[in-house]
Formats: C-alpha cells, structure tokens, sequence
C-alpha cells in the first residue's frame, strides 16, 4: 500500500511539472534574434526566441512622434501558451480586417478566404470578399459590433490607428480575449514600403516564405518599370491634390506619391519647399500659381468629372493643365458606395501605380488601371 502511495505521489508530482513547463510564460525580452528585417518598411519587424516562437513589433502603428511599440507573439502549439501582451497560438485562420489594405494584403498573399470580418464593406473593392454573405461588416470605431466579433471567433482582428490607441476598443477585446494587432502600413512613405507589410500580414496567417516571394516578385517588377524609364531632357512638372475647405495640402518631398511622380520620371511642382514631415496647407493663390505652370495634375479628390473640379476650383479652369485635358484622378476603380481600389490593393501594387504614371507622363494612357482622365459631363 505504502508503495503504491509513493507512486502516486511522484505521478502526481510530475504531472504538475508537465503542467508548468506546458504554462511558461514567454516575455518581450525572451525574443532576442532578429527573424525578419524588412528592406523597405520601416514600421515593423519580427524576432523570434529560441523556441522558435515569433514575435511581431509594430514600432509605427500610427502617425506621430513617441508612439508606443505594438507587440504581437506567435506562439507555436505545445510551446509557451502564455505571454504578457497580445498572442496567439499557431497561425490565425480566422481574420478580421478593420482597414481596405488588410484586405489586400492577404488577397496578394492567397490568403483572403481567412477573412471573416471587415469594417465598411460596402467600401470593399475585392469583389470575393464584397460578395460573400460569410464575411460581415463589423462596423467601426464605437460603432463596433462586439457581439458579431464573438459570433465570428476570430483569431486576429487587425486595427487601423490614426494618432493614437483607441482604449475603448482594446480593452472590450482584451475584456473578450479577442487578440489584436495594430497595422501602420499607411504611414510607410516608400511605395514599395508600403508593400512590404504583406510580409508581416504572412507571418501571422503561417505562410511567411510564400510572403517574402510575393513581396520579392513586386519589387522586380517595380525596379524593372523604373530602370527602364527614358528621362527626357525637361521633367513634367506635376501638381497634387484640391482644395479642402479653401486649404491646399501639398505632400512631402519624402512622401508616397512624390516617390512615385519622381520614380516615373517626372517632377513634383513643390519640390524642395516642405522636405519632411507630412502634408503642409498652402493658400488658393499659391495653389493657383503651382497649377498655372504645372503639366500634370494629378488626384483631385473626390471630383470625378471636370464639371465636378470646376465647383470647387473654379478660377483654375483657364489654366492650361486644364484646357490641355492633363487632369487625372486615381479613381477609375471604385465601388458603387465610393470605396475606392487605390487605397486598398493598390497599396500591394506599387508597380501597378507606377506603370499608370508612366503612362500618363508618356502621353498613352489607355490602358491606366488606377488611374484615369478627367472630363466633362
């Protein structure tokens, strides 16, 4: 009897040890390797442990100075199942999209049939998803459907941050054990930095090698376009932008779309007058001024015909970007709500975006994908 107590108690004993190796907890500081550090982007990379265990860290989830580090751990089953912050097990399969380039990021990666939610769908270009009655709008913001959420069992639902965390919505999904991630791809301001991103979104549905070959075939097509770009001896001067309540905000030399102007050959108008730091307000008159010896004007907001631009703008019809028909819009694909296809997949095909402009700097804009012509009603 006495012998068959003392086995017990040692089955007991190492039971429990089973039980507390099974419940190691990982910590930030346990994930000392670098498993991915990305060529472009600059808002994220990805360690892991000696475990194998990853983890995300998302250093630009939003813009501003002194933001906070987004962390994720992926952590593989039968290793630690607990961690101080935001985890998952295994590979999301589930997933909720709360922004239009989340969307498209998966769809570039083959993965989009993992997406069960989405915020605005009615503004969801990708037609698989805009149609499927199995992904739900889940609303936005503190219009959250929180209920849906949990109906829904997501693995991940991936947020979008404008200038800061939005604790109301973080803690309801902490308070549901419902992990979260914030995505910063829209403060990348390389094109192909933006892109790069889907290597992130790869990691946490388990298919990063696939990712890294995607990301690798968009950059050989972007490099290919650019390198093959013959430069005439005057650079067409390019204009962005429309008035908003009577401010013109006019990008960065450092930003996205002058990137893109300046790698498709031509030449951004505001050149040298707002280095960094994000869109600068300039006045009507200076506008004026800038459209008057531009040859290009391109993105008018939210003006989809010239009749449209005249309404808003009316004192710059005379000009001669105008009266020469070089006005185009980045709308050419859009959804019947006004969601539109540049600020979704777009984001995963700078190459795509890049061949447009050339098109449109060369004078053959047939055959543009995201972007198109102005004319009147």
């Amino acid at each position: 009897m006495k012998n068959v107590l003392n086995i017990l108690v040692v089955a007991v004993m190492l039971c429990m040890c089973g039980s507390c190796a099974r419940q190691q907890s990982a910590a930030i500081e346990d994930f000392s390797l670098t498993s991915y550090t990305p060529s472009h982007a600059s808002g994220f990379e990805i360690r892991e442990d000696s475990d194998g265990n990853r983890l995300i860290c998302v250093t630009r989830p939003w813009q501003g100075v002194d933001v906070p580090m987004q962390t994720l751990a992926i952590l593989d089953k039968g290793e630690a199942t607990s961690f101080d912050g935001q985890y998952i097990v295994g590979a999301a399969q589930r997933v909720v999209c709360m922004s239009s380039s989340h969307v498209a990021m998966l769809d570039a990666i083959d993965r989009a049939e993992y997406i069960v939610g989405v915020s605005g769908k009615q503004y969801i270009m990708n037609s698989t998803i805009a149609s499927s009655p199995e992904v739900k709008d889940v609303g936005y913001d503190s219009s959250l459907n929180y209920e849906l959420l949990v109906m829904l069992k997501p693995d991940i639902v991936l947020l979008y941050g404008v200038s800061a965390e939005d604790s109301v919505v973080t803690s309801k999904l902490r308070e549901l054990k419902i992990p979260y991630l914030y995505l910063g791809d829209y403060t990348e301001q390389s094109p192909l930095g933006k892109a790069e991103w889907l290597v992130l979104m790869a990691e946490i549905v388990g298919c990063r090698e696939h990712g890294e070959e995607v990301f690798r075939g968009i950059v050989e097509r972007y490099n290919d376009i650019r390198n093959n770009i013959t430069f005439a001896k005057r650079r067409q001067k390019v204009m962005l932008n429309a008035p908003y309540q009577d401010v013109w905000y006019m990008p960065s030399d450092d930003s996205y779309m002058v990137r893109l102007i300046e790698d498709a050959g031509a030449e951004y108008i505001y050149k040298g007058r707002n280095l960094t730091g994000g869109s600068t307000g300039i006045s009507l008159e200076e506008a004026y001024m800038l459209v008057s010896e531009s040859d290009i004007w391109l993105n008018v907001g939210q003006c989809q015909t010239l009749d449209e631009l005249a309404d808003i703008a009316p004192h710059f019809m005379a000009t001669d970007v105008v009266l020469d028909g070089c006005v185009y819009n980045n709308d050419k694909r859009r959804t019947p709500a006004g969601g539109s296809d540049f600020w979704e997949s777009a984001i995963v095909h700078p190459d795509v975006v890049l061949n447009d402009l050339v098109g449109i700097f060369s004078g053959n804009d047939d055959e543009l994908y995201y972007h198109r012509r102005l004319i009147g009603e």
